[in-house]
């Protein structure tokens, strides 16, 4: 039979340590708020929580018409997606022992909705433009000709080109990080981009020059200022400001 060292008996106690955070929580009902305003949640947590978890305990224990989208809660729906403490994140990914404060203080965590996109009530945002956009770059695979009887084959080289951006789950956090989307809601954005480019640079795909003159707008890659928001802020840690670049290029060199 084998005990613990100390280090490791103590390492358990404090990750399951019961304590108090404060969630301040930028709110809006349209039924009877005109401006969005804060409220503030003390809630109990423990280290290895997600801070998922907390916003549904506001919601179960504490206030039941506060409104968040959730679903997989594993990091692959993107529903989630929120600024925490001003940074687009997925609340599902983030564990509160990354949020707590070091100096022993009370930790308070801000949570908002994400920008450039309509709060249609607490952190539920419209997302039908994110969606008209990433529609408008047609995000499948178009092949002419007969349909092949046997699949259409791909080197592991061919596969890698556009592998990063496979990854893309439309969460948004990188659109709604994007400067340039905050004041113009018509640039397509860094998701629509990524999901262009996932099918521009694929070998089975004949259709990148249909997109490529659908980015080539005044509202396409162009608009883009590489500030690398996007890239920082995305929750699967896809190269989007490369993925554009390399989408810039294929236009200025006509090469894919």
């Amino acid at each position: 039979m084998t005990t613990a060292t100390p280090e490791k008996s103590e390492a358990v106690s404090s990750d399951h340590t019961p304590i108090t955070v404060t969630l301040k929580i930028l709110r809006f009902n349209p039924e009877v708020d005109t401006e969005p305003h804060w409220e503030s949640y003390d809630v109990p947590a423990q280290r290895t929580d997600r801070l998922l978890n907390l916003l549904f305990y506001v919601k179960d224990y504490i206030d039941g018409t506060f409104s968040f989208r959730r679903s997989c809660a594993h990091g692959v729906c993107g529903s989630d997606a929120m600024q925490i403490n001003g940074i687009n994140r997925l609340a599902c990914k983030v564990l509160m022992k990354d949020l707590l404060s070091q100096d022993g203080k009370k930790t308070t965590i801000t949570i908002a909705p994400i920008k450039g996109l309509t709060t249609l009530k607490d952190l539920y945002v419209d997302m039908d433009p994110f969606f008209e956009a990433y529609r408008a770059v047609k995000p499948y695979l178009i092949a002419y000709g007969n349909e092949p009887t046997r699949e259409r084959i791909q080197s592991q080289a061919d596969r890698d080109r556009f592998d990063d951006t496979t990854k893309c789950i439309l969460c948004a956090c990188c659109t709604s990080s994007c400067p340039v989307y905050w004041n113009d809601g018509s640039y397509f954005g860094p998701a629509a981009i990524v999901n262009a480019h996932r099918f521009i640079f694929d070998s089975r795909d004949e259709g990148a020059e249909e997109r490529l003159d659908i980015l080539n707008d005044s509202e396409g890659v162009w608009r883009c200022r590489t500030t690398f928001n996007c890239t920082d802020a995305c929750p699967r840690g896809i190269q989007v400001t490369k993925a554009i670049q390399e989408v810039k290029r294929a236009l200025l060199f006509k090469r894919v």
